[in-house]
């Protein structure tokens, strides 16, 4: 167990053991607390006292299928709260591997050169400068680096809009076949990366020394477990490896909850050309994968690779809320030119979502009509060429806003809402307003309730207790450094009770279902104590006024959870 810091003021990198506090904790958990111990709440998020930490879950490294997640953390420049932001890939579990619970990015240098930092198969890191990588866009980056330290390597990196600190910057993280194409996109924290001066972090992946496991025979007996649990859920199991999360975009409209045409429709018109069916079937024909493994230890395998009319290689993968921003929100029905969109997204290391929903913003304030895919492609190029307009347009949909003088922007705390309309799923409405991170789909998404009819998406009975549950429950998760799509286990008896298994097995302690709760309220807690320090209430914990007063078709219905009761949610 170890941190590696690095200061990029000194230009020093150490390696320490991980104090005895921080001991059995790993992602979003150890991220928070790290951040409210280190971290000033008033601090400038571009500036040198902010800090920079990727985490691998707890039982990142280990044989525990589904646990690759690394986990990024820091005081974000689009929200100014607390920010964990995790991606998929190769990298979080090299890192696992590796021993490593987190590297801690502290500092900033002076002038403006740029440097990678080298983790090579023994843990041992190197920063070394790296200044002929500028303005290089992610897949460049990657390439470079791997012909310089080797193909046996994960990267995450970021693109121009990183290097340039624009508020909705991503980091990039490699999948697979090595392709930038997984990211920590949400919070912006491609920026903080970029103010540190660090282009990437290069990790070898054949490590072989992971963190000792308490009892290793009753954890493998608990991975298999864990793994068959996977194997048998229907989600898991069927909708997944067919469709990937585009799976969901006939249920969402049939809801009349996919927020479209800057989230005054709740249905897409033509929804069906954007479909996962739509999406399958166009992969097939072409010679694409529609069951790919985008991610190590991967046994779902929701992935994709799109490709063009001739067969070329676009994107991987896309996904459900990628669709929904760059399709249905700026009303563009081609998968092709979706596709397009992001691939350049990740390529200049910007968030897809709030590019989508601020050049859907931008569409509505009259500035290009709706369904002009050549338009939007022409605006997000400019993100990453530099320019006036598109540094405004990386900053995200609240300063596209104001740029126009536009009052429509869906945002709670500067980040835009997900592909699940408010106004149509009240208990999202719930979660997008109280979580601790912004508007945020993973954070405590209720669309499985919605879907299976557990809990009417329209009426206010039950939607604060629900919100709340799932926000506790994703807590552990994302601290876990489980895939949220393989989280719907933990449901089942069976999935629930190996999980534990595995958690008890690695830390050598004997943790029930309730100790799992108090995690993930105490990770919440932890959360919402550093956003009190940075000035927040909870008159932040609001959506914008025309949710509560726009009708949105077909239910025509608004936002109904009143304020005392938002204010409940997360009171424990």
């Amino acid at each position: 167990m170890k941190f590696i810091r690095v200061d990029m003021t000194s230009k020093k990198v150490r390696i320490e053991r991980v104090p005895q506090k921080y001991i059995g904790m790993g992602g979003r958990g150890l991220i928070a607390d790290l951040i409210n111990d280190e971290v000033p709440a008033r601090c400038d998020p571009l500036g040198p006292e902010n800090k920079l930490i990727f985490a691998p879950g707890l039982l990142g490294g280990t044989s525990l299928v589904n646990t690759s997640r690394i986990a990024v953390g820091a005081k974000s420049p689009l929200t100014g709260t607390i920010k964990e932001s995790n991606a998929g890939g190769t990298f979080g579990d090299a890192a696992g591997r590796l021993g490593i619970t987190a590297v801690i990015i502290e500092g900033r240098g002076a002038g403006d050169e740029l440097f990678v930092l080298r983790i090579d198969e023994r843990g041992e890191p190197e920063l070394i400068q790296a200044s002929d990588l500028k303005k290089k866009r992610t897949y460049a980056t990657v390439v470079a680096l791997l012909d310089r330290f080797g193909e046996k390597n994960a990267v995450v990196c970021i693109g121009p809009a990183g290097e340039m600190g624009l508020r909705a910057a991503s980091i990039q993280s490699t999948d697979t076949k090595a392709r930038p194409c997984r990211a920590a996109g949400r919070g912006g924290l491609g920026a903080v990366m970029g103010s540190k001066q660090l282009k990437a972090i290069v990790m070898d992946l054949r490590g072989n020394v992971a963190d000792t496991l308490a009892d290793p025979a009753a954890f493998e007996l608990a991975a298999r477990d864990f793994a068959k649990a996977v194997r048998k859920n229907p989600f898991s199991r069927d909708v997944m490896p067919e469709f990937g999360t585009a799976g969901l975009i006939a249920p969402v409209n049939s809801l009349g909850g996919f927020p479209s045409y800057n989230a005054t429709k709740g249905v897409f018109d033509g929804w069906e050309k954007i479909s996962g069916e739509a999406m399958a079937d166009m992969i097939r024909k072409r010679g694409g994968k529609t069951t790919h493994q985008g991610c190590a230890k991967c046994i779902i395998r929701c992935s994709n690779e799109f490709v063009d009319k001739r067969g070329k290689y676009v994107t991987s993968s896309l996904e459900y809320e990628t669709i929904w921003s760059m399709g249905g929100m700026t009303g563009i029905d081609s998968l092709d030119v979706i596709a397009r969109l992001d691939n350049l997204c990740d390529d200049i290391g910007i968030d897809t979502m709030s590019t989508g929903v601020a050049v859907a913003v931008a569409m509505d304030a009259g500035y290009k009509p709706f369904g002009d895919g050549a338009a939007a492609i022409e605006m997000v190029e400019q993100i990453g060429k530099g320019t006036d307009f598109g540094k405004i347009l990386g900053n995200g949909p609240e300063e596209i806003g104001r740029h126009f003088g536009h009052h429509r922007v869906p945002v709670v705390k500067g980040q835009s809402i997900s592909g699940y309309d408010p106004r149509a799923m009240q208990g999202n409405a719930v979660t997008y307003a109280t979580s601790p991170m912004g508007a945020d789909h993973t954070a405590g998404n209720l669309i499985c309730e919605y879907v299976t009819g557990k809990l009417d998406p329209l009426k206010v009975q039950g939607q604060v207790e629900a919100s709340r549950s799932s926000q506790i429950s994703m807590a552990v998760v994302d601290s876990i450094g489980l895939c949220v799509l393989a989280s719907p286990v933990l449901s089942s008896p069976e999935g629930a009770e190996a999980f534990i298994r595995a958690i008890n097995a690695k830390l050598g302690s004997n943790l029930k279902p309730e100790s799992l709760e108090q995690m993930g309220k105490r990770i919440l807690s932890a959360e919402r104590k550093f956003n009190r320090k940075a000035g927040f209430t909870n008159k932040d914990d609001r959506l914008p006024r025309f949710f509560y007063e726009e009708p949105l078709p077909p239910h025509n219905t608004v936002v109904n959870i009143s304020e005392e009761d938002m204010d409940k949610t997360l009171d424990f």
